[in-house]
């Protein structure tokens, strides 16, 4: 299986299954200097790693990476950093009635059908349990940012849960911390803690809408042709697992504006230009421009559900499966801290892609 690996000059190359004795990410490019300790990268995977609470999988993993090289008295060296986390908590067993089956809604399939090899083991390389290794190579692109570019902020959060949204007038960026769902909406969380609490007892799932926001990103990052950030941000959030769909700014709803209405009208303020509004979402040309950028995606409900659902065997017989084992309800939940770490990893690499061919140079305004 080729293609593990995304980024340009930040480059990471996750690795491992999730049966297998552990999983973890090769990060090559990160710049020598920048201060870096398991600590710094288990607060992201604390956010992502299972079990936490009745509304994700209970499978019960410490996610505690651990780093095998390229970091040197609490600095990183500018070589390979190879991060390691073990799997401690695998029940194959669960995954037996599936070997010979396949599951409606997951890769089994299509792994199938491209490889000849299937890994029924919780789906091996097509599990969500792959992104634990982001999660930490995003720690990692995080504490560059901070050495790097301090002002940038990457925050994510749910803003909808099958058929409910936030209202957004409600609004809070603290509340986002206090609940389980990371919804800026209070009021949200306590209705949707009910509703999913019902489709987890039923054994049905949900899907979610997540937003994240990247403030304080320095303009003029990204290039116009095939090297446009908001392609490479849109390409890192579609690999996430259960993702069918992205949009930037105000995406598809930008097809229902006019012109005038979807125009970002800019001025001159003390500091520099100021936009009216936000519709392209930070991004225009493919380049940063230096308000809000803001993504958004959609999660299909989990695939993984106790109602039977009609499907074949690898000898073509008709069958019914339920998948047993332990399955999270809405599986966008933890693709929030997810999220966050693709974010953190293409913004860095953008950033020093812009150092490598401009030196930071800008066109001077006012």
């Amino acid at each position: 299986m080729s293609l593990n690996s995304y980024g340009h000059i930040f480059r990471v190359t996750t690795w491992g299954e999730s049966h297998g004795p552990a999983l973890g990410a090769t990060v090559d490019g990160c710049p020598p200097g920048v201060p870096l300790d398991a600590a710094d990268l288990q607060v992201w995977l604390d956010k992502r790693k299972p079990g936490q609470n009745k509304f994700t999988t209970q499978r019960r993993e410490a996610d505690e990476v651990e780093i095998l090289s390229g970091v040197f008295e609490g600095v990183s060296t500018g070589t390979p950093i190879q991060l390691m986390i073990r799997n401690t908590d695998q029940r194959s067993k669960d995954y037996g009635d599936i070997a010979d089956k396949f599951r409606p809604g997951h890769a089994d399939i299509t792994y199938w059908q491209k490889y000849g090899i299937r890994d029924y083991r919780g789906g091996g390389r097509s599990s969500a349990r792959e992104t634990a290794s982001r999660v930490a190579a995003g720690g990692v692109a995080r504490q560059a940012l901070k050495t790097l570019a301090p002002k940038v902020e990457i925050v994510g959060y749910m803003v909808g849960m099958g058929e409910k949204s936030i209202d957004r007038a409600r609004f809070d960026w603290a509340e986002i911390e206090r609940n389980p769902f990371w919804t800026p909406d209070a009021d949200a969380a306590k209705d949707w803690a009910g509703y999913l609490d019902g489709l987890r007892k039923s054994g049905s799932s949900v899907g979610a809408l997540i937003e994240v926001t990247i403030r304080n990103c320095p303009p003029g990052l990204g290039a116009p042709v095939y090297g446009k950030l908001d392609t490479d941000l849109a390409a890192a959030m579609m690999s996430i697992n259960a993702v069918k769909g992205v949009e930037i700014g105000e995406g598809m709803a930008a097809a229902r504006l006019t012109g005038e209405a979807n125009a970002d009208e800019i001025s001159m303020g003390p500091d520099g230009p100021v936009f009216s509004s936000n519709h392209a979402g930070g991004i225009l040309g493919g380049i940063s421009s230096g308000q809000d950028i803001v993504v958004r995606f959609a999660v299909k409900p989990t695939s993984s559900i106790l109602t039977p659902r009609k499907t074949i065997t690898r000898s073509g017989e008709a069958t019914e499966i339920i998948t047993k084992g332990r399955h999270d309800p809405c599986v966008g939940i933890r693709a929030v801290p997810v999220a966050e770490a693709m974010a953190a990893a293409v913004i860095l690499d953008h950033l020093l892609l812009d150092r490598g061919q401009t030196g930071g140079a800008r066109g001077p305004i006012g």
